[in-house]
């Protein structure tokens, strides 16, 4: 399969205009500051049932406005509850005429609202549903063995079920309990459904029949009728049916408003190995037929089992790209709408098969590893397209409800190291003010809505998220390193309804290589061969992927490269270029039908490459040790940072003016060091995506082309450096001398919640310490009346609300899904600061500091904290829901996770509370 060079097409916001125009600095620091909003982050929001109504849609539309959320992705996924007349719930059917209306009344207020909106084609996901017959569901590869009696003469086929067919049955001795590969023969003479077996056969054997079977997947956490069979994504008929009877339908109904982007959610297609002409299919495009090598794709048969599989990989990734992804593509721009999909998973997609998508999506925390998230990036700048969404927040700090705004910093912070630019919250559950507290929830997410008590920060959280988005879409991204994905090794490992590409590679590539291209300074794309060969070229020592420079590639244990792919590198050394092999050297080149003299093309290749002296080709036999140091001694570092600061991530984009690295502290406590960036600058400057202020950054060049700079991260902090190369340097302003503090810890008047009589806290606690707000979930507010003594109140001086400095936490591994933040705040989890009647500023991250100068006076000042937790600690003094009937109405859908983790958390304000006077 070979990519077209593709040109970007200004389709809406696919492709921002942040890249596209060549900012002035002054002009970036305002959009900086106040940023467009097409930047904002996104939600996935939840339908469950579906039932809604147009007055709570609008509402929860409004809710997300003023929340600083920018849009959100319809799903419609399985109900929470029985219609009621009585609380107004009526679930409508997937498709039905009242859910299409609803449909294009959120598309419309949407517009109205200035929210963008996206829709799942389908319910849940996989595509499926009613709409999808046996014909048209997800096919594997059925394999029955059936032992065959001393002296038996036939044996009756297996039964086949509607939409299967027979392919083939071979006879196989047995050894052990392996088939033996030696004697395996076809048994072709089949009279009334029984195969008939030779005379004559010593020791036992099994006749293996082969199937073209359905996997029977169902649509996961369907809506109400949309339940049905997985879709058949290598075929295209079936996939051509599914868009003109689920997405017309859908379109149909949003005329003239389409959505902005239609969304492929998750390719889980479990067992999804095979389909109807397959075999025809093989032949036409690896030029043997398949039929006598099936065992190959059963049991371990020598050396040529990988070839075929090999082949088999290689065939199931065509039919995916040109039988799915093609089609559904060309369906979108037919509708005026993105197409934006999760390409990657089962069936097996490359990295190349998302050019035919317009975004990318990834999703996933795991930035030293083989991650989804990474692969999206990788191939939206391949392929050059700007923005990179990605699926954010998922299994957040499970349960559901206990996610905090610290986490969600945390894990956002993760999915911008590994190029990310616009995030998709999972998520945004549709709840009905009606239904009991603390609302709706999806069984296995984070609640990003109002529903949680600490909603009251989301727009200063939405607001970072959204600083952050517009920086990383700034100029175009520096990543020196191609790391080449071993394709062709993964197939060779598949196995009957084992076909997951991205989890054989995590495999096949192991624990440690993308980690070392970081730790040695160096940020990275995947890229794998149909890239190379089709957008890629040689250049003065660089790699040209599209519109991209590498000026090294990794190959991590590669054993099998196609002959054109590695000379198309063998030619990359020669012009310049750095290539280091690790773990092994290439030595075979993919599939069946590759002759011993491609294998000895291969073996040539690595001989030359890396057995003789070479500056530009390198093998390191264990990454983990050596490919850092090997990348260091080939190119100049990125970014050189102490190796006890490792937990400090980077990612590089330049424009025509100025080198932007956004810097984020993955650990749990504060960073301080110097880090070397290969730039020559004349200013730095620190740009702090929490407040949106620009300052001078302590820097200096040492006249070898490199730029050290100061660095000091709160825990799980991120900000951006931007040097340029223009101008006066301008001295970073000396962090101002402590002249006065002034302790506020004691003797609080705390209400909990609206109209409560308030209490006073003598010494601040946590609420669950008192029975009567153990269960407590909510805002409180703590107030006080102060005086300031008049030194502190000097025009020279910066007044600072400090409210505690925090506790990092032991982290503890853990084998689940999702993430959290490992630290204990002085505020649980959120506070909004007020001063004499004015908002002056929240505090929900390290550190936890509020400036209030020109706030406060000298005598009787009025100084407001409300503070708000999570909906656990309610949740937990109340009996969890009851889905026994919901479960016998509809069948179980989907499973609550971690349940037994509900209990309550310390909540409120720990301190200590200081006012901090800052000489200027």
């Amino acid at each position: 399969m070979k990519i077209p060079i593709l040109f970007a097409i200004l389709m809406g916001g696919a492709f921002s205009l942040g890249a596209l125009i060549d900012r002035g600095i002054a002009d970036r620091k305002e959009l900086f500051l106040n940023p467009p909003e097409d930047c904002r982050i996104l939600m996935r929001w939840w339908w469950f049932g579906p039932s809604v109504n147009k007055a709570e849609l609008e509402r929860e539309m409004k809710l997300m406005k003023n929340g600083g959320i920018g849009g959100f992705e319809v799903q419609p996924v399985y109900p929470l509850a029985l219609d009621d007349p009585v609380t107004g719930i009526e679930n409508l059917p997937f498709l039905s005429e009242e859910f299409l209306d609803a449909l294009r009344f959120a598309s419309d207020k949407a517009r109205e609202l200035g929210l963008r909106m996206d829709l799942t084609l389908g319910s849940g996901w996989p595509f499926g549903g009613p709409q999808v017959p046996v014909r048209d569901a997800a096919g594997r590869l059925r394999i029955e063995r059936l032992p065959v009696p001393d002296g038996a003469r036939s044996l009756a086929l297996p039964h086949t079920s509607t939409g299967e067919r027979f392919l083939a049955a071979f006879l196989c001795a047995v050894r052990g309990k392996q088939i033996a590969a030696e004697g395996i023969r076809e048994l072709a003479d089949i009279r009334d459904g029984s195969l008939t077996i030779p005379e004559g056969l010593e020791g036992p054997h099994e006749a293996v029949v082969f199937i073209a079977g359905r996997s029977g997947m169902m649509v996961k956490r369907a809506a109400l009728g949309a339940e049905g069979f997985v879709l058949n994504h290598y075929d295209r008929a079936a996939v051509e049916r599914y868009l003109e009877n689920v997405g017309d339908r859908l379109m149909q109904a949003l005329r003239p408003n389409p959505p902005y982007a239609i969304f492929c959610d998750s390719l889980e297609v479990y067992q999804s190995d095979w389909t109807d002409g397959f075999p025809e299919e093989f032949r036409r495009r690896r030029g043997y037929d398949l039929t006598p090598h099936l065992p190959a794709l059963a049991f371990d048969l020598g050396d040529r089992t990988a070839a075929i599989r090999c082949d088999w990989g290689r065939t199931l990734t065509e039919l995916f790209h040109d039988h799915f992804m093609k089609p559904v593509h060309a369906w979108s721009r037919r509708n005026g709408t993105l197409f934006r999909v999760q390409g990657y998973g089962i069936p097996p997609a490359t990295v190349s098969s998302n050019a035919d998508a317009d975004i990318s999506e990834g999703e996933g925390v795991q930035h030293r590893a083989v991650s989804a998230t990474r692969w999206a990036s990788s191939a939206n700048h391949l392929f050059g397209r700007t923005v990179t969404s990605s699926e954010t927040w998922t299994w957040l700090h499970s349960p559901a409800f206990r996610a905090t705004p610290l986490d969600m910093k945390a894990e956002a912070n993760l999915h911008f190291l590994q190029g990310v630019n616009q995030l998709i919250g999972h998520g945004w559950p549709y709840s009905p003010e009606t239904v009991d507290t603390p609302g709706w929830r999806f069984y296995a997410a984070g609640v990003f809505s109002n529903t949680n008590p600490w909603w009251i920060v989301m727009p200063d959280v939405a607001l970072y998220l959204q600083r952050s988005s517009w920086m990383l879409r700034q100029g175009v991204p520096v990543n020196d390193i191609a790391f080449y994905l071993p394709v062709s090794d993964a197939y060779a490992g598949f196995s009957p309804g084992q076909a997951n590409l991205i989890e054989s590679l995590r495999t096949r590539v192991g624990p440690d290589a993308v980690g070392a291209v970081l730790d040695a300074g160096f940020n990275l794309d995947f890229f794998d061969d149909d890239a190379l060969l089709g957008i890629g070229g040689i250049n003065n020592g660089t790699l040209l992927l599209g519109e991209n420079r590498y000026r090294a590639v990794v190959l991590p244990h590669v054993e099998r490269i196609p002959t054109d792919s590695y000379r198309m590198l063998a030619d990359f050394v020669r012009s310049g270029g750095t290539l280091i092999a690790t773990g092994r050297q290439p030595a075979l080149a993919p599939g069946f039908a590759a002759t011993e003299s491609d294998h000895e093309e291969i073996r040539s290749i690595s001989r030359k490459l890396f057995f003789s002296p070479s500056e530009n080709a390198r093998f390191v036999a264990d990454e983990k040790t050596d490919l850092a140091a090997a990348l260091r001694d080939a190119l100049p570092p990125d970014v050189l940072l102490p190796p006890e600061n490792s937990e400090i991530g980077f990612v590089h984009r330049k424009t025509g003016d100025a080198d932007i690295y956004f810097l984020a502290n993955d650990s749990n406590v504060r960073q301080k060091t110097r880090a070397s960036f290969r730039v020559t600058a004349m200013r730095a400057e620190w740009w702090d995506p929490m407040s949106g202020q620009t300052l001078p950054a302590e820097f200096s060049t040492d006249g070898r082309e490199r730029t050290h700079a100061a660095i000091d991260l709160e825990p799980y902090e991120g900000r951006f450096l931007v040097f340029t190369g223009q101008g006066d340097p301008e001295p970073a302003a000396p962090k101002g001398a402590v002249t006065a503090s002034l302790d506020l810890s004691r003797n609080w008047r705390v209400a909990f919640g609206p109209g409560a009589p308030p209490k006073t806290m003598e010494r601040l606690s946590s609420w669950i310490e008192d029975d009567a707000t153990r269960y407590f979930s909510g805002a409180a507010s703590y107030e006080k009346i102060a005086s300031i003594p008049e030194n502190m109140l000097n025009p020279d001086t910066r007044l600072i609300l400090d409210l505690g400095k925090g506790t990092a936490l032991p982290r503890i591994p853990s084998r689940s899904n999702g993430m959290r933040a490992w630290f204990e705040g002085p505020v649980r989890e959120a506070a909004v600061v007020s001063i004499n009647g004015r908002r002056a500023g929240a505090a929900w991250c390290p550190p936890y500091e509020v400036e209030v100068t020109g706030l406060l006076k000298n005598e009787d000042n009025s100084i407001v904290i409300t503070v708000a937790n999570t909906a656990v600690n309610y949740m937990a003094g109340r009996p969890l829901p009851d889905y026994r009937l919901l479960n016998q109405r509809y069948g179980k859908r989907f499973d609550p996770q971690d349940m037994d983790k509900i209990q309550p958390v310390d909540s409120g304000l720990f301190g200590p509370i200081r006012l901090i006077a800052i000489q200027k």
